[in-house]
């Protein structure tokens, strides 16, 4: 995780203060290390699940890509849908302001999962002004709301009214908000630079792709003998049989976040687009 920090954000100059954030002009942009925290450990794999562990383990086993990113100036880190134990990340205080911001001194905005504070309870949304006094006083700065924004603003504020949510938590959320802002410089360029455009689906982004699909493929089995695995297969093969539904489907093969969030089906998902 860690790796592509520099790549998004710029290098981290020697002398910059750690978990301050950093962006390194125009030309780059803010980095997210997520999801905070264990949500690699779930129990069966299971998203959004529980990782049951001792806190020694969380913190030697899914806590150091934390520790690298903030040292290498990330801006943001996203919460887990997933729970610790039984307590769901998004109301984890101890967790997000105690540990994160307190001990490794995270000085970017932590940001939710989207709509990750309606998963507090169970249903969810079924207590959303719960969900929200215990997401905002657990440490959370920018929630993710795809939709009815209005009903988290006017909750915030009517919890704000009534000193539940202290108003010092608001000032620090607001806080870290600007200090990314201004490290990226949106106050001085707010709008979108245009001047990269031509490059995108270049002949050296695609290469970039290919190498990345190949590093990130995993074969779970290779044949129902170890002895005689189905791969590589020989050179020589005359033909060579795909089945099945993504055999020939250029959406499913691009998986999910291909235009829409779970993929889509068919041939023509760039058609338009040279």
């Amino acid at each position: 995780m860690t790796e592509i920090i520099p790549g998004l954000q710029g290098d981290l100059p020697a002398n910059s203060s750690k978990g301050v954030p950093f962006v390194a002009g125009n030309k780059k942009v803010a980095a997210c290390a997520k999801h905070f925290v264990g949500d690699g450990g779930t129990t069966k794999g299971i998203n959004e699940n529980n990782t049951i562990v001792t806190r020694h383990e969380l913190l030697s086993i899914h806590m150091p890509a934390y520790y690298n990113s903030i040292i290498q100036g990330v801006s943001t880190i996203m919460v887990s849908y997933s729970s610790w134990n039984g307590e769901k990340m998004h109301a984890n205080r101890d967790l997000v302001t105690g540990f994160l911001k307190n001990t490794l001194r995270f000085r970017g905005f932590v940001i939710s999962d989207w709509e990750g504070i309606d998963r507090i309870t169970s249903p969810p949304h079924a207590n959303y002004t719960y969900s929200i006094e215990t997401a905002v006083n657990a440490g959370l700065d920018m929630i993710m709301i795809p939709y009815n924004y209005t009903e988290f603003i006017d909750g915030l504020t009517l919890l704000v009214k009534n000193n539940v949510v202290p108003i010092s938590r608001i000032d620090d959320a607001v806080k870290r908000i600007l200090r990314v802002k201004f490290v990226m410089g949106l106050f001085e360029n707010p709008l979108a630079d245009y001047s990269l455009a031509d490059q995108l689906g270049s002949q050296e982004h695609r290469e970039i792709a290919r190498e990345a699909v190949r590093k990130s493929l995993v074969l779970l089995k290779n044949g129902e003998n170890a002895d005689k695995p189905i791969l590589p297969l020989p050179k020589k093969a005359s033909k060579v049989l795909v089945a099945g539904s993504h055999a020939d489907n250029l959406g499913y093969q691009c998986g999910g976040w291909t235009i829409e969030w779970q993929g889509l089906s068919g041939n023509n998902i760039t058609s338009g687009i040279h």
